[in-house]
């Protein structure tokens, strides 16, 4: 009489007791996650960054090259200048020797004309 009634027989309890045991281990097996679509992925994130990364290394190896090519730059400039300077120190030292000798060949004429003066 026990058969007739739902559920009250030994394969009936155990499968109830299998199922509740089942449900009891649905709770911790890891439940599928939502994502939000409009939410970037890790991998674009990681992309992102990467890509900055990249980026400012570019620029700082750019801005060392040019640091680099002005510094070049500068050292020539400074170089030229300082050869202008030598070769105007020489200019003008052998423009001082020219006026001296200039100087002494007309105080020479002047003299000999003095003496030519003075003989007549």
């Amino acid at each position: 009489m026990t058969q007739d009634i739902a559920g009250a027989g030994f394969s009936d309890r155990l499968k109830r007791a299998a199922d509740a045991r089942q449900a009891r281990l649905a709770k911790f097996r890891p439940q599928p996650t939502v994502t939000d679509p409009s939410a970037p992925s890790r991998a674009a994130l990681k992309k992102a960054a990467l890509d900055q990364v990249r980026r400012l290394r570019v620029e700082a190896k750019s801005a060392r090259k040019l640091a680099a090519a002005q510094a070049i730059e500068a050292t020539r400039l400074a170089q030229d200048s300082a050869a202008a300077a030598e070769l105007d120190a020489k200019r003008g030292a052998r423009k001082e020797r020219k006026a001296l000798t200039k100087a002494e060949a007309k105080a020479k004429r002047d003299s000999r004309y003095a003496a030519r003066k003075a003989r007549q």
